[in-house]
């Protein structure tokens, strides 16, 4: 659609509608995050997150690219790290191509986008990762995530450009609109789903015991252990208070009979 066209009403029917963040993570191409604002801009979608972006920020290519899209841009956000990025989300699906080897549920665009509108009913804040150009996501990075979006493409030639990938998947959140559920999943008048920054610190905490009790050996399988055991926790979906529990649970056992009473068990 030509730049010039809008119809009536279109952006006050949309503008309003709760929607996932998109996180880059080091984009390098000034062009592409300028690409990815555009499509985001296509799409209803505006909350950009950058992770650590190679040229710097702001970056005036990107405005190039971006056109009529600059005012995303404009409200973009720049984190040190993906942690950051990402610790106010509930719920992330990371986007890529390869078969990573480990247990974490794969879904095409259109089931992935249906995931995140169930999601967003439940009232959770919600996001999208993407890697860098040259490399994508790193096995650490998707870790961090709920769940994996794979888009189907010939086995021949996989690989997508950044732009064209966020093009991709916002067309399918836009066009999944209309699929809504009518429903929402209640934690309980005290509880709400854990965010990334507490499931990220319960991975940190969790870790920091295995390897201190020589759970994570050999330590040539160290790093898949750990990524299988982040896998395994995202997938249950905790309340921020079950995450307490878990917490406490393991202080518990790692200081066994000998723990004081009324210790806290964040550490």
């Amino acid at each position: 659609m030509p730049d010039d066209c809008h119809a009536p009403g279109f952006v006050a029917m949309h503008a309003s509608m709760t929607a996932p963040a998109i996180i880059l993570s080091h984009p390098q191409l000034g062009e592409n995050i300028g690409a990815a604002a555009r499509a985001m801009a296509n799409f209803a979608l505006s909350d950009l997150r950058l992770v650590k972006p190679r040229d710097g920020w702001p970056n005036e290519r990107a405005n190039v690219m971006a056109v009529g899209a600059s005012y995303v841009l404009d409200d973009a956000r720049v984190f040190p790290t993906l942690p950051e990025a990402i610790g106010d989300l509930q719920f992330v699906l990371a986007t890529t191509a390869r078969n990573r080897g480990f247990a974490k549920q794969i879904y095409t665009p259109e089931a992935g986008v249906k995931l995140l509108r169930e999601a967003i009913a439940r009232g959770e804040t919600c996001g999208i990762l993407f890697g860098n150009e040259r490399t994508g996501l790193e096995n650490d990075e998707v870790s961090l995530s709920s769940a994996v979006i794979t888009v189907p493409t010939s086995e021949e030639f996989s690989s997508i450009n950044l732009g064209q990938a966020v093009l991709l998947i916002a067309y399918e959140w836009f066009k999944s609109g209309d699929a809504t559920p009518g429903y929402r999943l209640e934690h309980g008048p005290i509880a709400r789903k854990a965010t990334r920054e507490e499931m990220i610190h319960l991975f940190t905490h969790l870790e920091r015991e295995l390897l201190a009790n020589g759970f994570l050996y050999p330590p040539d399988k160290a790093d898949t252990m750990i990524r299988n055991i982040r896998a395994m926790l995202s997938r249950a979906e905790f309340t921020d208070q079950e995450v307490r529990t878990l917490r406490g649970i393991i202080v518990a056992l790692a200081e066994g009979k000998h723990r004081k009473r009324g210790t806290n068990p964040q550490g």
